[in-house]
Order: structure tokens, then C-alpha cells, then sequence
């Protein structure tokens, strides 16, 4: 039986592209549910990740990072972080320690002045700075909205999140348990793994691929006590096709081994992976193409 002071509710996760809100939210719910890199820009789905308590459930939806759209994913995108401020209980607002306030962190403050829900800034990155140039940062925000509370976190190590979540509990209103005790995210199992290949993609390749990195999961299947999945990997150029390949294949197979270990984690189950690489060019400005690699408007 649930209990009746039982506290629920969505809180959104804004900030400029590379603040650390997918190491965040995977810090939260325990496993990797967003994926990270340190390149800028690498959510690009409102990822729904899931905190519970014996007296509260926390739904987290990261957003992609806020930034001047170049293309109609970058439009996607957007659209997909703005929106989620509309249905939401709470926001965080997180900001890097290490970098100071800018165009971004003001577009991003114009928009939040229109959101009639507590928000908190996020300082985050703490254990990289000086803990004298705090209070200087805290206060370049401060002015600008007014903000329910200030958080200085370090996802990364884990300083003041647990203090923040309570926090959230606080905040939320009384409510049901949306999702089941053992659910970290509202995702299919095929987007996740789509994800954790693309973020090896992203980890291995480092700047000779950008964001022109799709990954299609074209079938899922058991045999002989394993899990068959095979995967496309969409590039938009023979030169980044040649990249993610590798000398006799050796690029490829780093990225099949490094993310088969993840799927295994995330299954439970021992994973058999086929990936291949196929060209798109400018796959990113088509609408057709966003919608079948999982980009679609339906998801927001």
C-alpha cells in the first residue's frame, strides 16, 4: 500500500549544452540511463529517468542542452528542451562552475522567467574550482532570477546531490507513484542501446565524427541463450564511414565491444552485436530520416 504522504512529481533538467546534466541524472537513478561525453550537444531526446523511495518518485526528464539551432535536428532539439518546462513540477537550472555566465545562460534565464514553478540553480563542476569562487558565481545568477534555492553539486563525485534530491522530495506535491519500484526510465530497451553505441561512437571517434552520428537498431532477438541485436551506425559522409570502420575494421569493432559490455549491464544477458555503417547524406535536415531514427515530433 502506498503511503499517503507519499510526495511525486517531474523535474526538468536545463543548461547549456556540456554542463553535466546526463552525469547527473545517471548519478541519481543509479545506472546510465543518458548518455555522456564531453563533446557539446550529445542529448538529443528528452531522456525520462526515475528516482523512487519508499515516500517519494522523482521523474526526471534531461533536456538537451540549450543552443542556436543549425539544422532541423538542432530545431528538434530545442523544441524538445523548451517544451518540457510546460510539464513539469520543478527545474533545475544547472550551470558549469568552471565557465563564467553567458549568451547561453541568459537565453536560457529569458525563457525561465516564464516558468511559474520553483526553480533551483545547480552549480555543478564544484570539485574542479576553488571553493573562494563560489559565492562570485552564485551571485551573477542570483541577480538575474529568483531562484528558489542555489545547489553547488559535483555529479561527477557526488557532493550536496543527495541534499538537493531531499530537497525535490520537499518541493513536490503529494502524489501517485507513476512508474514501478525497479524502473529507472520510461524508454524502450531499443533506444537505450541505440544510445550506448552511439556514445561510443562518440567517445572513440573523438572530433573526426561530430554530430552527424545516428544509430538505428534494426532487429533484437534471443538465440541460443543470447541477445542478437543488430544495429546500423548512420554517418553522413564516406570520409566518416572510412573513420568509424577503422584500419580492417579495428574502429568498428572497438566501439561493437565497448558498448556490447554496457548492453550486457543494461540486459542483464549476454549480448551478441552485428553493427554496420551506412552513408545519409544530410540525414539531419530530413524530416523523413529524424522520424526514423527516433526523432519525432510525437515526443514532445
Amino acid at each position: 500500500m502506498q503511503n499517503p504522504d507519499f510526495h511525486s512529481g517531474f523535474v526538468a533538467i536545463v543548461g547549456r549544452p556540456n554542463v553535466g546534466k546526463s552525469t547527473f541524472l545517471n548519478r541519481v537513478v543509479g545506472q546510465k540511463v543518458a548518455i555522456m561525453s564531453d563533446k557539446a550537444q550529445t542529448t538529443r531526446n528528452k531522456i525520462q529517468g526515475v528516482y523512487t523511495t519508499d515516500d517519494a518518485q522523482i521523474v526526471f526528464i534531461d533536456t538537451p542542452g540549450i543552443h542556436k539551432p543549425q539544422n532541423k535536428l538542432g530545431d528538434f532539439m530545442m523544441e524538445s528542451a523548451l517544451s518540457a518546462l510546460k510539464e513539469v513540477d520543478a527545474v533545475l537550472f544547472m550551470v558549469n562552475a568552471t565557465e563564467r555566465r553567458g549568451a547561453g545562460d541568459n537565453f536560457i534565464i529569458d525563457r525561465l522567467k516564464n516558468v511559474d514553478k520553483p526553480i533551483f540553480l545547480v552549480i555543478n563542476k564544484i570539485d574542479e574550482i576553488s571553493p573562494d569562487d563560489l559565492f562570485p558565481i552564485i551571485e551573477q545568477y542570483k541577480e538575474a532570477l529568483p531562484f528558489k534555492e542555489v545547489f553547488p553539486i559535483s555529479a561527477l563525485q557526488g557532493n550536496n546531490v543527495s541534499q538537493l534530491i531531499d530537497k525535490l522530495i520537499d518541493t513536490l506535491p503529494e502524489g501517485p507513484q507513476y512508474y514501478p519500484d525497479d524502473q529507472v526510465t520510461d524508454h524502450p530497451e531499443r533506444f537505450i542501446i541505440s544510445e550506448l553505441i552511439r556514445e561510443k561512437v562518440l567517445q572513440l571517434t573523438r572530433q573526426e565524427i561530430p554530430h552527424s552520428v545516428a544509430v538505428y537498431i534494426d532487429k533484437i532477438g534471443n538465440e541460443n541463450d543470447k541477445v542478437h541485436i543488430q544495429a546500423t551506425i548512420i554517418v553522413e559522409r564516406d570520409g566518416q564511414k572510412g573513420i568509424v570502420i577503422g584500419k580492417k575494421g579495428s574502429m568498428l569493432k572497438k566501439i561493437g565491444t565497448l558498448a556490447r559490455k554496457d548492453i550486457e549491464n543494461l540486459l542483464g544477458s549476454k549480448v551478441y552485436l552485428e553493427l554496420w555503417v551506412k552513408v545519409q547524406p544530410r540525414w539531419r535536415d530530413k524530416a523523413s530520416l529524424l522520424e526514423s531514427y527516433g526523432y519525432q515530433k510525437n515526443d514532445y
